[in-house]
């Protein structure tokens, strides 16, 4: 109903009259047609018409639900290509003026020593302080290939935002393929060290690979794509109702 309030209704008049009795009424207002997604009773004339088989197979109930979980994880796949093409342009801009930012980090380290010394960090034995010199002794071509990497990255997340967002097949396709090579990587990151971060991630990538593998029924998985169509179609209003229709059509007959 939230869907039909934002993006309006949907009615149909199949051909079939036992069906289309079943989607129809009239009222003091005028005839009025069963949306196919809330199932509500709309006035006026319907949207389509023709053969059931030719109705708009309008997701509703479970898929609505299915696709506000996919949009979520959308959400979140465009957060964190953000995030990374944002760290590419760092990686790359420090590349351009490392020399500079070097000479303003070794200019300003004397100054913070007296205020490290309060806090008790020695800043000469500091493994921080190393770790950002190392960087300074880097090639230029390693970060140059450092950051072109970072943007693919970067490029990957947003395609299984824009599939996933979409609802398309390949979309489903792609991010399963896509995040499952970055697994094993996650795995051994928390054999290094086990942060909420690294945890929270895996567990959104594992999620997502499991969803989409059971829910979509990907590479033939319950059925695979013809029981996961063959689902959508029987979770359909029109068919819905054809199925109520049929017994007493052959109890008639």
């Amino acid at each position: 109903m939230l869907t039909c309030a934002r993006k309006g209704h949907i009615t149909y008049a199949p051909d079939e009259a036992a069906l289309r009795d079943r989607l129809h009424v009239e009222t003091p207002a005028g005839e009025a047609w069963r949306c196919l997604r809330c199932g509500t009773y709309v006035h006026g004339e319907p949207h389509g018409h023709g053969p059931a088989e030719q109705a708009p197979l309008v997701p509703r109930g479970r898929e609505l639900r299915d696709a506000f979980i996919i949009r979520f994880f959308a959400l979140e796949r465009v957060i964190r290509g953000l995030v990374i093409a944002a760290a590419a342009y760092g990686v790359w801009r420090f590349s351009a003026h490392r020399g500079s930012i070097e000479k303003i980090f070794e200019k300003d380290i004397p100054l913070l020593k007296p205020l490290a010394r309060q806090v008790g960090w020695d800043l000469d034995n500091s493994h921080i302080v190393e770790s950002i010199r190392h960087v300074f002794s880097v090639k230029s071509t390693t970060l140059t290939w450092f950051a072109i990497g970072l943007l693919a990255y970067a490029l990957i997340e947003l395609i299984e935002a824009v599939g996933l967002w979409l609802q398309k097949r390949w979309g489903e396709y792609f991010a399963v393929v896509a995040t499952s090579f970055g697994l094993p990587l996650e795995i051994y990151e928390l054999t290094e060290r086990i942060t909420a971060f690294r945890i929270g991630a895996l567990v959104i990538n594992l999620g997502l690979v499991v969803y989409l593998l059971v829910s979509k029924r990907l590479f033939g998985i319950r059925g695979g794509k013809e029981a996961y169509e063959a689902h959508r179609r029987g979770e359909s209003l029109i068919e819905v109702e054809r199925a109520a229709v049929s017994p007493h059509t052959e109890s008639a007959g």
